[in-house]
């Protein structure tokens, strides 16, 4: 049985906000926990064979020049695939990060053999106090400390994880569970918020 403490956190940086629309993927970060620990990190930027327009370079810090000397999507999303091989994924805000993930091994005609869950919708049901639950506003509320600067894939990934050994931990104080499976966490995301607590003291 997977544990949630052993999993890859990743994030993705782009062209815009859908696939359907043309968007492609400009940098991927991931980071691999392993009992809680990371190990091992990934960070690569990709050239989406198209500009990317002035609001995305203010806004990643990524410019056309640099993903001009970056190797294609292709190559990165093939090398990506054998970092995380059968491990289960978290993004936060995981349904943006799942649809570029998708549509870019879609393009190389391959996929991925893990679970996909989110740490936002994790985080409105275990810190359901916190004033916001975007990833910053979320460190800030639980007194994480960072440096570095976000909307760069890889710290947002390193970040990510902090935050989801913090939603682990509270989960394991809630419920008593020495190791978390990924199966609670999955039941959990899928609990309306008012039925997390009854579903804590099952355990």
């Amino acid at each position: 049985m997977s544990n949630a403490n052993t999993l890859v956190i990743l994030d993705f940086e782009t062209t815009g906000l859908s696939p359907n629309q043309g968007d492609r993927a400009i940098e991927i970060g991931a980071v691999r926990l392993v009992n809680g620990e990371i190990t091992a990190e990934f960070q690569q930027l990709m050239n989406p064979g198209k500009r990317v327009s002035s609001f995305i370079e203010d806004y990643t810090g990524i410019s056309n020049y640099m993903l001009k000397e970056a190797p294609p999507c292709s190559q990165v999303m093939s090398d990506f695939v054998d970092f995380i091989g059968d491990d289960n994924l978290i993004a936060h805000n995981a349904s943006f990060d799942k649809r570029f993930l998708e549509a870019e091994l879609t393009q190389i005609s391959t996929s991925y053999s893990g679970k996909f869950s989110c740490s936002l919708l994790l985080a409105r049901r275990v810190f359901q106090d916190a004033p916001s639950y975007s990833l910053g506003n979320l460190i800030k509320h639980l007194g994480i400390s960072t440096a570095g600067a976000y909307h760069r894939a890889l710290f947002d990934a390193q970040v990510t994880a902090k935050l989801w050994l913090a939603l682990i931990e509270e989960i394991q104080q809630k419920t008593q569970l020495d190791n978390v499976p990924f199966t609670l966490i999955e039941k959990i995301v899928k609990t309306p918020k008012k039925s997390v607590s009854a579903l804590f003291a099952q355990y």
